[in-house]
């Protein structure tokens, strides 16, 4: 077991949220770690100084996240790890998305009349896809990490037995999962207290975990999806009516795929590549905005062609994306400059077009979840990566023996093209359900480069997060810095349903006034949204910073 530094030491600098580090050599001056949880920053920052390098500190924060958010991600959810590796200048994108199980069909979520029966794509095993977290942290520690697995997946093994507190970000997500937490008697067990929800400061200990974490550490990726873990994992999904197999766990394949390329005033951008929709979604969207000149007109102006594109971006995403492994994606087409062209044609300055009057998906008419961190090591390489299990906590559901909490990521399909998922997302038949498929996911972890410097940056946010990436984007293009970034007040379109929905802070009365009347439909949230994690190796000014969305209880840390 590795030896932790000075704990109060350490605590001090995670409770600045933005934190710079100075160094005048013209070389990576500093490794910066942000995430969503200080433990998982803890987690990163220990195997670090042990030697390890950026992919060995996002196995160990990888794991880590599993045990301390286990509203957000787990063992028995998924994610896209984008790595750059600085030696070669090598890019790609590992895909650990879960995988609709093989006895999967169209129409599981459908009742005798074609209609979806509410809920069961959410909760409980039936919604749960096969997970791939377990394999990707494996693959990434053997393929790029330099140290053993089992050494990175020591502090979420040390977390798993000791326990995490309960904070108040914790007891909200569990608040709204009651009824579903209470129905996994496993999953009552553990995150709840008594069947009731935890107070904060109390104590959450996974002993199961903990041993799933171990046999992951010695065995690989036959300790999870074979073996006793396995044999576990499948009794207890098909005695709560699910339809996982062994043969679903022992065929589970990882891929590593060719991220997505664009580039928008000069800034180099990286990001996910489907099943993610994040990748594509942007460069359409920056290809769009590249065709205005954004600094020259007055903030209700601009921010009418954001949303206009945003609405044209989302339309797309509908219609055309899904798992390349099993539809055809015009991806050449959706990336083109020649085509955002003709999207621009559509957008009126002074007028919003409705979503209806966009060819396309029709359809009568929420993103809170799913985590992100951001790594860069002294070496150079990098890691942007988003976990998720979708809804908090997952499906609710842990198989019992296990610890794992399982992802209710079957809803991420279309269980009936043309209906809303849990997030208001609409899809078509290329997201249809199909066995051994991958859903569609608005996971962006994303990459930036220009002359000024790097940026390493993604959230979490359901359908949410290519918006809010889109605006960290822009803002990084006016100058703007890691803190800012996080900080930036959100405002989002999806197509549909057709509604600007937005933070308080982030539009003005005026700006407000002016969007009305140009026709848009605009709803002011309750509350904030998202939990971005940046961190930026600023080459001007040769340091690194690191910012966590102040939004949430992340913490960054620069050493």
């Amino acid at each position: 077991m590795i030896a932790t530094r000075n704990t109060t030491r350490f605590l001090l600098i995670l409770l600045v949220g933005y934190f710079p580090f100075n160094i005048s050599a013209n070389v990576v001056p500093a490794a910066g770690i942000a995430t969503a949880h200080p433990a998982a920053t803890e987690a990163g920052h220990e195997i670090l100084a042990a030697g390890g390098n950026a992919f060995d500190a996002a196995v160990a924060i990888s794991a880590s996240l599993a045990v301390v958010e286990p509203m957000s991600s787990g063992l028995g959810g998924g994610g896209f790890w984008l790595l750059h590796r600085e030696k070669d200048n090598f890019d790609i994108m590992i895909d650990g998305r879960e995988k609709a199980p093989k006895a999967a069909q169209r129409n599981m979520y459908l009742d005798e009349a074609g209609e979806v029966i509410p809920g069961l794509s959410i909760t409980g095993p039936l919604s749960a896809g096969i997970p791939g977290l377990p394999a990707a942290i494996v693959h990434l520690s053997k393929k790029y990490g330099r140290l053993t697995l089992n050494t990175s997946l020591q502090p979420a093994i040390r977390q798993a037995r000791n326990g995490f507190k309960v904070n108040q970000h914790y007891r909200r997500m569990a608040e709204f999962r009651l009824e579903a937490l209470r129905k996994s008697p496993a999953a009552a067990a553990i995150f709840l207290k008594n069947n009731q929800i935890p107070e904060i400061g109390t104590i959450i200990k996974q002993p199961d975990l903990a041993i799933t974490l171990e046999l992951l550490a010695k065995k690989g990726a036959d300790g999870f999806y074979k073996g006793d873990v396995a044999k576990k994992l499948v009794k207890g999904v098909q005695a709560a009516k699910g339809i996982w197999s062994m043969a679903d766990l022992a065929s589970y394949q990882l891929v590593e795929r060719k991220p997505i390329r664009s580039e928008y005033q000069g800034i180099r951008i990286t990001s996910a590549a489907p099943p993610s929709s994040g990748g594509i979604a942007l460069t359409t969207l920056l290809n769009i905005l590249s065709g205005y000149d954004l600094k020259s007109l007055n903030n209700t102006q601009r921010k009418h062609l954001i949303v206009e594109s945003m609405r044209r971006a989302y339309r797309d995403r509908a219609i055309y994306l899904g798992d390349p492994d099993f539809v055809k994606i015009p991806t050449s087409t959706l990336t083109s400059q020649h085509y955002a062209i003709g999207l621009s044609a559509s957008i009126r300055p002074d007028k919003a077009m409705p979503s209806a009057l966009l060819p396309g998906i029709i359809t009568p008419p929420r993103g809170q979840d799913t985590t992100h961190f951001s790594v860069i090591d002294k070496d150079g390489n990098r890691v942007a990566a988003t976990l998720t299990i979708n809804y908090p906590f997952g499906s609710c559901f842990v198989a019992p023996g296990t610890g794992v909490l399982l992802n209710d990521e079957m809803d991420d399909f279309s269980s009936k093209p043309g209906t809303p998922n849990a997030y208001g997302l609409v899809g078509a038949e290329a997201n249809a359900i199909e066995p051994d498929k991958r859903p569609l996911s608005s996971m962006s972890p994303t990459f930036l480069e220009n002359d000024r410097g790097i940026v390493v940056l993604g959230t979490p946010g359901g359908s949410r997060i290519i918006t809010m990436v889109l605006l960290a984007i822009l803002n990084y293009a006016d100058g703007g810095s890691a803190n800012s970034m996080v900080t930036l007040p959100r405002y989002h379109h999806q197509f549909l349903p057709d509604t600007l929905y937005y933070e308080k802070a982030a539009l003005t009365e005026k700006e407000v006034q002016g969007l009305q009347q140009r026709g848009h439909q605009l709803e002011a949230l309750k509350s904030s949204y998202g939990n971005m994690q940046v961190v930026f190796w600023d080459k001007r000014n040769k340091r690194i910073t690191a910012a966590s969305d102040p939004r949430a209880t992340g913490a960054a840390v620069v050493r």
